[in-house]
């Protein structure tokens, strides 16, 4: 069995595991504001910020210089004691580096772009690695001075999901002994606008399972999670991938996909729907998404086990989002949370969905076990079992 021997993440509901958790459970997100500049259209946006300072990319890593890697780097210094402890114990080939990713350090990038126009010539110090997307797994690795296997998965919102369960295939096959996991998004304007042009961005606050919900949020965030054989309280009890092989952007109309993924990681767990005790939904607040994945739960898991998305906490923070949730439900379970209350504030519940149990009470999950999904861009489905071992 592969554990979640140490977590560390950033994002707008803190910086750092106390943080968060005290955020969460409150149901507040300091860094969700409302943010001018960032489309092309006068017109401000809600984004989910990491707030505070970030610490500073080494020198001689110069040419990794990114807010991306300065968000891992700020996940990494709440689980450098124990990730240093497994290189120690493991060796430097045999700890794994797998990172997920959307945009990298596109930001930089667009930086870069209009200084050129402006000046005919790059920035002193911009280097394209920065924006390249196996970025994060280069830096982390040669921050970390490892010689085993090292790469970044760019599947859209499933990518730090995808990193987990490779991570967790690394371990299993033998070709490590540790792998760290996860990944990061910083905010560009890249992703913000191209959601807008797709009418997906939310002119407001975003609504998960809400009756005039109209989009997402876009946030950043890293969340790393070392992986290993040594027995700790929470496991990576199953994980489910699956391909729609359907659309470029938009799921399955019946979530075939998304099904099937479910019940791989149910399968690999050795469970059933029942012995779920929460469900941390991708909940995007588009109103096809959450159609979709409703009727999904609704088919598997009725209206028994509760559920409910983050995204309106987290903002959508695309790459990172899949590790981030993973993350979240660990402090979950490892904390004793009360579950994240799906917000009807601003719309109310949109009840013409199919018939789940959404979570809008203070309650705990009943069963120590999480199952939390990732439906991206291109069908790239992934879901994780996430729960203490029996």
């Amino acid at each position: 069995m592969i554990y979640f021997s140490a977590v560390g993440m950033v994002n707008a509901l803190g910086n750092n595991n106390a943080q968060i958790a005290a955020s969460l459970m409150a149901g507040v997100a300091p860094g969700m504001t409302v943010q001018e500049g960032w489309l092309t259209e006068d017109r401000p946006v809600w984004l989910g910020s990491v707030t505070g300072d970030l610490p500073a990319i080494p020198a001689d890593l110069s040419a990794h210089r990114s807010r991306n890697n300065q968000l891992l780097l700020a996940a990494l210094a709440q689980v450098e004691a124990p990730v240093n402890d497994a290189i120690a114990r493991y060796g430097k080939d045999r700890v794994a580096i797998v990172m997920g990713t959307s945009t990298s350090g596109i930001a930089e990038g667009e930086d870069a772009v209009r200084y050129l126009q402006q000046h005919g010539e790059f920035p002193a110090g911009y280097d394209y690695q920065q924006q390249e997307l196996g970025d994060p797994s280069q830096f982390m690795a040669q921050l970390l001075d490892l010689s085993g296997p090292a790469y970044t998965l760019s599947t859209a919102c499933s990518s730090s999901a995808k990193a987990i369960i490779s991570g967790k295939r690394l371990i299993e096959s033998g070709l490590a002994d540790a792998a760290l996991v996860g990944g990061a998004d910083s905010l560009c304007r890249m992703p913000v606008n191209g959601f807008n042009s797709l009418e997906s961005y939310s002119r407001g606050h975003c609504t998960p399972f809400g009756q005039n919900r109209d989009g997402i949020n876009v946030g950043e965030a890293s969340a790393l999670i070392l992986l290993t054989r040594e027995p700790a309280d929470i496991a990576l009890l199953g994980a489910g991938e699956s391909s729609d092989a359907w659309h470029m952007s938009a799921p399955h109309p019946e979530g075939l996909g998304a099904e099937r993924a479910i019940i791989m990681a149910l399968e690999q767990a050795g469970m059933l729907p029942d012995e779920v005790g929460y469900i941390n939904a991708h909940g995007t607040a588009t109103p096809l998404n959450d159609q979709v994945e409703a009727a999904v739960i609704h088919r598997l898991f009725g209206n028994r086990t509760p559920c409910s998305s983050t995204k309106h906490l987290t903002g959508h923070t695309l790459g990172a989002a899949g590790a981030t949730e993973a993350a979240l439900s660990w402090l979950i379970l490892t904390q004793h949370l009360t579950l994240p209350r799906q917000d009807f504030s601003i719309t109310p519940r949109d009840n013409s969905l199919p018939d789940i149990r959404l979570v809008e009470t203070t309650e705990m999950a009943e069963k120590p076990v999480i199952l939390s999904n990732s439906f991206a861009f291109g069908g790239n489905n992934a879901s994780l079992v996430i729960g203490r071992p029996s």
